[in-house]
This record gives structure tokens, sequence and C-alpha cells, in this order.
């Protein structure tokens, strides 16, 4: 027994020690802090920037494009969805599973609903904004002013198939093209449905435009690859433009190969986005072909995929390209004035950018698919390009000093 007695004794002072260690340590290593691992994500800084300053083209040029805001749906209140400052504590096997508490947990049935998949957009006379989105089955109708958002939806205030385009004519009738159902939708100023006709004519209904002195409604009926023009008012056929039969093969002036949107000017001429071939056609009021413009490439003057068009007070083309998420603005002669835009989620960026149209205040909406947005910018007009340069001049000659500043900046940002 006595030979025993120090291995027991030295096993009991181990027992000891190891307890002791486990009592320290964790006061011992209180005050520091856990050394990040050597390949752990570093946060990107945040940098705050002012939207409101992104035009194009960039300063000291009088700028011609301004970014003014953004919609993506109902506003969230995301405070009806804080569960407080003191949580429950977590279950032992919730933590084992990786799950989140109840608490924590977001009733996405409770979420307003919000842009998914947008497709056409138009304005009313009091400056309300409407954006088609296919994905919710919806119509969004965005007051500027007080931030509410009113919908028109399927199942409830109205019967959608497969949501397309929108116009607006001048009395706030709001037209609704319909894929699934094959017709156009006809709602009052109050979104009640009024009317609906063209079944039996139309293929796949897409783009619409509105001629108000002719009293033409324009509709692009993608699948005929045509151009059918009704009465705006009785809804009767009374033409078609374009070649139907030819299934998407046609190339030759004139002629479609699945088209996507139109628009009309203040002479009554007509432009049509010929999105299988790349360019832009333009008819007169009869439908007479006058010319196209446009070619297949990655250019900023080049078309892959045009299919958004309208056409400001100043008479200037503005062509949504979608595959290149650029919104490109020509003359009538098809000549490339500017560009702006880019893959992205960024404001001024686009993914899958699709419709456009420019109200008598010079906004122009741009929609995109994914994501879900309505994107607003102002257009500045000729008219105000001239005054802004006529003071600018008469500042720089007022500040010579500031003339030859300004002069040395643009020529160093030209050479580079």
């Amino acid at each position: 027994m006595r030979e025993n007695r120090p291995n027991f004794l030295r096993t009991h002072e181990l027992v000891a020690a190891v307890l002791l260690l486990l009592v320290l340590a964790p006061a011992a290593f209180a005050g520091k802090k856990k050394a990040a691992p050597a390949n752990a994500p570093q946060l990107q800084k945040r940098v705050m920037f002012d939207i409101r300053k992104i035009v194009w083209p960039n300063p000291p040029a009088v700028a011609r494009i301004k970014f003014m805001e953004m919609y993506t749906g109902q506003q969230i209140d995301w405070s009806q969805f804080e569960s407080g400052n003191k949580k429950p504590k977590q279950k032992w096997m919730d933590r084992l599973a990786g799950t989140k508490p109840a608490s924590d947990q977001i009733d996405w049935s409770k979420i307003p609903y919000q842009l998914n998949r947008t497709y056409g957009v138009a304005v009313d006379s009091k400056g309300n904004i409407y954006a088609a989105d296919q994905a919710v089955g919806a119509i969004f109708v965005f007051n500027p002013e007080t931030k509410a958002t009113e919908l028109i939806r399927n199942g409830h205030e109205a019967h959608f198939g497969l949501l397309n385009a929108l116009a607006m004519d001048d009395n706030d009738r709001l037209f609704v093209t319909d894929d699934r159902l094959r017709e156009v939708l006809v709602f009052n100023s109050k979104h009640e449905e009024e009317s609906a006709f063209g079944a039996d004519v139309l293929g796949n209904p897409g783009g619409m435009a509105i001629d108000t002195e002719n009293r033409f409604l324009y509709v692009v009926d993608t699948a005929n690859d045509v151009v059918d023009v009704f009465d705006a008012d009785t809804f009767k056929l009374l033409r078609k433009i374009g070649t139907p039969g030819k299934k998407h093969q046609l190339t030759d002036p004139g002629t479609f190969s699945l088209p996507t949107n139109v628009a009309v000017d203040s002479d009554g001429n007509v432009y049509v986005t010929d999105t299988m071939n790349a360019r832009v056609e333009i008819f007169d009021a009869d439908g007479k072909f006058i010319s196209m413009f446009g070619k297949r490439g990655d250019g900023p003057a080049d078309f892959e995929r045009p299919k958004g068009i309208a056409i400001d007070k100043d008479g200037h083309l503005w062509v949504v390209d979608s595959a290149q998420d650029r919104v490109k603005v020509f003359d009538r002669t098809g000549q490339l004035l500017i560009y702006f835009g880019q893959h992205g989620e960024f404001p001024g960026q686009f993914g899958a950018a699709y419709a456009i149209t420019i109200d008598k205040n010079n906004r122009v909406i741009v929609s995109e698919q994914f994501p879900g947005r309505v994107q607003v910018f102002r257009y500045v007009s000729d008219a105000e390009a001239d005054q802004a340069k006529k003071e600018q001049a008469e500042k720089s000659s007022a500040n010579p000093v500031t003339s030859t500043t300004t002069s040395a900046q643009v020529q160093g940002s030209a050479a580079h």
C-alpha cells in the first residue's frame, strides 16, 4: 500500500491541475479578442453617394439625362416584423439543425407586393406610373407624390392571363395586352374594365402606341410578324403593317421578324422595333414604309435585341436594347446621339431592360425584368440644354481663370 501511495497522489495532483486550468482559462482570455482567420472574407466599405448626381454625359458637359428615382413595389414597413430587443433563448435542437427560432423568421405572406418580372409601362395625366408585372399578375400604379402604390390584380380587380404591354390615351383609358388571352383589355380612369377585343385577330399581342390625333391604336402582333391598326374608339381592325405567315423568316424592308414594340411621333409616323432583324423600321400614318436603321452588333450604335421604343418632345428616338442593357437615343436619321446603361443592379444599370415611355414632363420610365424594377430618368430637352450652355459660357467669360481650367480639364479627359 505504501508503494502505491505516490502514484495515487500524482494522479490527484494532475486532476487538480487540469481543473485549475479550466477555471482560469476563460478569465485569462476574457480581455483578448479572438483573432480572425487569415482567409476570412473582408467586408466591403460602404460609400455614401447622392444618386441624384448621376447624369449623362459626365460633367463638365451639360447633362442631357438625369437619374431621378426607382420603384420596386409596395413600401415595406420592416418594423412590423421586429420581435423586440429581447429574443427568446434558442433551443439546442434548433442550434443543432441550424434553424432560426420562430421569432426570427419573417412571414413572407405578409410582405407587400413587389415587382418581380416587369414588362410594359405607362403614365397617366396625373403623373402616376403604371407597370405590368407578369410574375405577380398585377399592374402596379405608383404615385410619385404620395409614394402610395395601388394595384390592379388578377383575380381581384381584373382577370389577366399573361400581362405584356401598357398604353394610355388622352382620357386616361388604360390599354393592356395579354399574351395568354390574346386580346387587348381596356380599363377606364377608375381602373374598371370596360372592354376587350382582338382575340379573333391577335396571335401574341405585344407593344402598343396610340395616335391621339388620328385615333389609331397600333398593336404589335409578335407571333404573326405584323402591326395591327385598330380604331382607338370602336376597336375595329383597320389594316395591318407587315407580311404575316412567313414564320419570322422575312428581312425585306417593310417586313418584320418577331417585332416587339411600337411608337408614334407628332406627325403620325410609326416606329417599330424589328427585334430579330436588329433594326428600327419607320412608316407613315398610312402604313407605307419610309426608312429603317440599325444593324446587328454589340457596339453602342448597334442592336442585339431592340425592344422598347419611345419618342421625346424633340423627336429623338429612345430604343431599349434588352441584350446590351442599354438605352440609346437616335435622331430621325438613325444617328446615335447618346446612350447609357450596362448590366448591373445600381441606378442607371439594368437587368434585362424591356419597355420605355416618356411623359409630358420629360420623365423617361424604363422597366427591367431581373430584378423587377422601374427606373425613372429626366430628359433635358434641346431648349433646356441650349440655355444651360449659354449660362455656362457666360459664367466662363466672366471668370477667365475658371474657363481656362475647365478647358484644360476637358482636353485632359479627352486625351485619356
